[in-house]
């Protein structure tokens, strides 16, 4: 006769596994940024396993490749949730990718983890975002930068919502400081050729350029703009850390660029220096631990965290949890919290600056910054499900 112990054992081992349906674009203009999203997931899945799962609960990672077609985001997704009936729906890595997917989960009763820094705003019970949002980047880069280097800003984006919405907290910041925003541009994805924004750059004489462009052809910009001698200071929320530039173009196409991240594999802490070593011991020829890699990583822990504190895989018992303000993980970064009005993620964050070798340096510690802001403009997912995207030029309205 088995003891309770074994009993419990093939109990376990005899219960279906957790099923995880991963989107995330392995192909295609984005592919060297969802690549590590992918294999930071994997990694997360074959620790999380070793350890014994979740809730005794192995993991099944469900992986489809849409190649950056919202198109695609939206049917894999509808197969993941209908189909194959995920229990947690993860990925997406543009912002237009998640905006096509969130109507589409929010009709079933799935978590959703969005893994990306963005442009922040999204205030939806099914989503759990795990990226850095503007209060945690714009707000402690541009007051730097405008501090350091001059009021004068010229802005290069993607022309979509995540490009247009950065642009419009720039514009709220600079106002905010007395600075000018001398010129935007907003780029189409997968173009390559700059030649007339670099003219128009120099004809605009701005002190500083925020580069928000995204994709592999859009970042043919540096290449460009260093042989043109173009020699600006530049800021980002997405550079280095989530494109790693630094590794994928030559000095000095970088130099002088800054950013505000939560993650970068220079980080040389304990903590740090332990992740990538498994990291890098599961896969050698990667090139860069990005952001969206590391997040990607993170979210499958905060779900085991989740589901575990509420001993339930369903949303709605996850989500009191949440709201107890007591959900949070240990990881490399340090401790990460979910905020329960947003469901956003609070982050150590660091502004860091490349030189003319592509060094990365660390010019300040901001320590860990909360997701504050829909909480102060009205959000509150413990009271109410806005299923909005908010900005600051579309605020809840007031009842």
């Amino acid at each position: 006769m088995l003891g309770t112990a074994a009993a419990m054992t093939v109990a376990r081992a005899a219960e279906p596994p957790l099923k995880v349906g991963l989107l995330e674009d392995v192909s295609g203009d984005l592919a060297f940024m969802g690549m590590p999203k992918l294999h930071g997931s994997q990694l997360a899945v074959e620790e999380i396993n070793k350890s014994g799962g979740i809730l005794g609960r192995q993991i099944e990672l469900i992986h489809l490749d849409p190649q950056g077609d919202n198109a695609r985001y939206q049917e894999f997704g509808r197969r993941l949730l209908n189909r194959d009936k995920v229990d947690v729906l993860i990925g997406g890595i543009t912002s237009a990718s998640r905006e096509a997917l969130r109507p589409i989960v929010d009709r079933t009763s799935t978590p959703y983890f969005y893994t990306n820094q963005y442009e922040g705003g999204v205030c939806d019970a099914s989503m759990i975002s795990m990226g850095a949002v503007p209060e945690q980047q714009f707000s402690t880069l541009i007051p730097w930068m405008v501090e350091k280097f001059g009021k004068k800003v010229y802005v290069i984006a993607a022309d979509y919502n995540f490009g247009q919405i950065s642009a419009e907290w720039n514009r709220k910041i600079m106002k905010d400081l007395g600075g000018e925003v001398v010129g935007e541009e907003f780029i189409p994805l997968g173009v390559s050729q700059f030649a007339q924004t670099i003219q128009n750059i120099q004809k605009a004489k701005p002190d500083w350029l925020l580069t928000i462009n995204v994709g592999a052809a859009q970042d043919s910009f540096f290449e460009q703009a260093a042989a043109a001698n173009l020699n600006l200071p530049m800021g980002s929320s997405i550079k280095v850390m989530l494109g790693f530039e630094h590794k994928r173009f030559k000095p000095p196409a970088l130099n002088n660029m800054h950013a505000t991240a939560n993650w970068f594999e220079e980080i040389d802490t304990p903590e740090a220096t332990e992740f990538k070593k498994r990291w890098h011991a599961k896969f050698p020829d990667e090139l860069y631990i990005n952001d969206m890699g590391y997040n990607a990583y993170n979210a499958l822990y905060m779900y085991k965290a989740l589901v575990e504190k509420a001993k339930s895989i369903k949303l709605d018992h996850m989500r009191k949890v949440i709201a107890t303000g007591d959900a949070c993980i240990d990881a490399p970064e340090g401790k990460v919290c979910i905020d329960p009005k947003s469901q956003h993620t609070s982050h150590r964050m660091r502004l860091i600056s490349v030189g003319p070798k592509h060094e990365v340096k660390v010019e300040k510690d901001y320590g860990t910054i909360q997701p504050y802001w829909l909480g102060e403009i009205g959000c509150d997912l413990t009271k109410k499900n806005d299923k909005d995207q908010y900005t600051p030029s579309h605020l809840p309205k007031k009842s």
